[in-house]
């Protein structure tokens, strides 16, 4: 909670950013002035503003009440705007792991999910349209666990030109596996387009996982999917392929996508 960006700083909370809180959840929903007009003055500077540009004060303002906040605030952000994912410090919980040599040890109740840790790439096609021999899109799929019975998915994928040239982004997934005692799987699938998934089933072999889905939910603006069913395999060349089928409201359950993936990590 304190205003310091320093990742060493590890010291609690100070009475006065509780008091900060408190007064912000005061406000919370109202219409706050911060700064009202004044005749202007040229050349004048706005106090507290040290250091921030001046194209980013306010012109003729008049500075009250708000204003160590707003000036706190854009303070902070020159502090933090050179940072980007990757350039903070690490947490202090386990890091992910999609490689089994390092970090923690998978956990026993994970072990039949074995052969999916890793980080995966590679092409796919939409459809089962024999006569379609280019790749439609492209995929990265990321396996990866912290220790904890459940392993971490993520889905990147990107769609292909018929020359094989990236045209845009494309689906994007997120999500858990989760072995249950009884040798069922859980997997829990949220995609960005506005629908959440749960699909049930257990391993068909030591190296492939069949699942449908037995509860979805989707926001109004969501594509109207209403089940869907998964069949991941490790292929013996050692590529992580899957076939997706998915039913629409008013379609039936029908080839959707399926794609082959080289490991790149793990």
């Amino acid at each position: 909670m304190s205003d310091s960006t320093d990742p060493g700083n590890e010291g609690g909370t100070t009475a006065e950013e509780i008091a900060g809180l408190v007064a912000a959840e005061r406000t919370a929903g109202e219409y706050v002035d911060v700064a009202h007009e004044v005749p202007s003055t040229p050349g004048r500077v706005l106090p507290d503003l040290e250091g921030i540009p001046e194209a980013e004060q306010i012109p003729g303002a008049e500075w009250g009440s708000g204003d160590a906040a707003v000036a706190a605030a854009a303070q902070r952000a020159a502090l933090t705007a050179g940072r980007n994912i990757g350039d903070t410090a690490p947490l202090p919980v386990p890091d992910d792991t999609a490689n089994l040599r390092f970090g923690p040890t998978l956990h026993p109740a994970c072990q039949p999910l074995l052969p999916l840790v890793g980080i995966w790439r590679g092409t796919g096609v939409f459809g089962n349209d024999p006569g379609v021999k280019d790749p439609q899109f492209g995929q990265q799929i990321t396996i990866a666990h912290d220790g904890r019975p459940f392993l971490t998915y993520e889905s990147v994928s990107w769609l292909l030109g018929p020359d094989g040239s990236v045209t845009g982004p494309g689906e994007r997934e997120a999500g858990y596996w989760r072995p249950q005692p009884d040798g069922s799987i859980e997997l829990l699938v949220a995609h960005a387009v506005g629908r959440v998934e749960v699909f049930y089933g257990q391993a068909r072999s030591v190296a492939s996982w069949a699942l449908s889905t037995d509860v979805g939910w989707r926001t109004p603006t969501a594509p109207p999917v209403v089940g869907s069913t998964r069949l991941y395999g490790i292929t013996p060349d050692g590529r992580l392929a899957y076939v997706e089928e998915r039913a629409h409201s008013d379609i039936e359950l029908s080839p959707h996508a399926s794609a082959a993936l080289d490991r790149i990590a793990g």
